[in-house]
């Protein structure tokens, strides 16, 4: 029988693993606040600014086909939003969403991965460009990839989920051993050879957390709360055991069906609210809240936890190639959409968007509860709200940055509904009721 746990609290072997667990070193002395620097205003948007952020939840949660969402913009110089929108699932007696109603974080647990790496690197455990093999000397066909690669998405190793998704959308509660993932990405085509060019790749992610712990001696649970937790007051977000597939407090899941060619079938939605966190592991299956999630999203992209030597070489950026814009790179373990940094991804049952302009401090979360619109659409959504955000007025004593987005509020609002595939439909399109007549006499 599945257990049930709350995303507020910890489990119970968190508990031992603060300051000092196995000797490992990091931040100490309170946490960090990302943005501190920047003298955030601590105020609510204005009314007008405030409606329009929250039409474009409502939106996307309608587009997306979703029973709810939860989204935020956060502005330093003039102050912030947060926004929920429908019912944690699909139930008759579902609860309305709340701005702390926690979600799944999908790809964003990646930011996490990718971090410890790069402390581990500060601290000296090992370099960028040691090569996998070393450590992960069990398996076959790790020559020339380093750990560098593996966080860039550059390693050449093809990402396990695109085959799996009918599977895991199907039988969601089922545990997958990492071993099994990490073999299925294997055995797939290469994408090209290691270092040559970006392809995303949760396989790789599962392989460096791997790599990691065998390095370390450590659980990727402890590293994650003794590198990135602890450091930044993050109390709401963990990774959960595999068999806690049901999770109090949590947004529902759901997904269009989808049969083993990827065809979507919009007519059959399945309910993948009770998961197995396996499916993403150190990649991307976290929980986590908004306010969690903007401290964590704001460090990563400004290095506030690394080095400033690191943090350089993390967002020393790479075109992503082909036809993407010019805007458009990546750094290690993140993107850049002009001066944003951070992630869009899908999971099962779930859409997650952060991004974080480290210069003026602009940053936007976005949670929705139905995959079947893909990350692009997750992407997009925080892109309109990082539109209307940025053109927030000032706060005394505060001045207007120029923060230059290489996208409009329209271009970004019209490629959400071009990306809808299974949009709820519209109340306001169905026919009326018929009201019954009365009876004669």
């Amino acid at each position: 029988m599945a257990s049930k746990t709350s995303v507020n609290l910890r489990h119970g072997f968190l508990a031992v693993v603060l300051v000092g667990a196995l000797g490992l070193s990091g931040c100490t002395g309170g946490t960090v606040d990302p943005l501190a620097d920047l003298d955030p205003v601590d105020a609510a948007f204005g009314e007008d600014l405030a409606g329009q952020l929250q039409g474009v939840l409502d939106e996307a949660v309608a587009l997306s086909g979703s029973s709810g969402g939860v989204a935020g913009a956060w502005s330093p110089w003039s102050g912030e939003w947060t926004g929920a929108s429908g019912t944690v699932d699909f139930d008759e007696q579902a609860v309305p969403v709340g701005v702390d109603t926690g979600f799944r974080m999908g790809p964003l647990t990646t930011e996490v991965t990718c971090t410890v790496l790069l402390r581990l690197v500060d601290e000296g455990q090992l370099k960028l460009d040691d090569e996998v093999a070393a450590t992960v000397d069990w398996m076959p066909g790790l020559d020339g990839i380093t750990f560098d690669q593996l966080c860039r998405h550059t390693s050449g190793i093809a990402d396990y989920y695109p085959g799996l998704r009918s599977h895991f959308v199907a039988n969601p509660e089922r545990i997958w051993p990492a071993n099994e993932l990490i073999s299925s990405g294997m055995a797939l085509p290469r994408t090209g050879a290691p270092g040559e060019h970006w392809s995303h790749s949760r396989t790789g992610v599962l392989l460096l957390a791997m790599a990691l712990e065998r390095r370390t001696g450590t659980s990727w649970n402890e590293l994650a709360e003794r590198y990135v937790f602890e450091p930044l007051g993050l109390e709401d977000t963990s990774l959960p055991a595999p068999s806690d597939t049901e999770l109090d407090g949590v947004l529902g899941g759901y997904s269009a069906a989808i049969a083993p060619d990827g065809a979507i079938d919009c007519a059959v939605r399945r309910d993948d609210t009770s998961q197995s966190s396996s499916m993403g592991g150190a990649a991307a299956g976290a929980v986590s809240s908004l306010e969690d999630v903007r401290r964590l999203n704001a460090a990563f992209a400004s290095g506030a936890l690394l080095d400033e030597g690191t943090a350089r070489k993390q967002w020393t950026s790479i075109p992503f190639g082909g036809d993407a814009p010019a805007w458009q790179s990546h750094g290690l373990g993140g993107a850049e959409y002009g001066p944003m940094r951070g992630l869009a991804g899908e999971s099962t049952g779930a859409l997650t968007a952060a991004f974080t302009d480290p210069k003026s401090g602009l940053t936007v979360v976005v949670a929705l509860n139905n995959s079947t619109s893909g990350a692009d659409f997750a992407r997009e959504t925080a892109f309109a709200l990082a539109s209307l955000a940025s053109k927030a007025s000032p706060a005394a004593d505060h001045d207007q940055p120029l923060v230059e987005l290489p996208w409009s509020f329209e271009q970004a609002t019209t490629k959400m509904r071009e990306l809808a595939k299974c949009p709820l439909p519209d109340p306001a399109a169905q026919p009326a009721t018929q009201a019954e007549p009365a009876p004669a006499g």
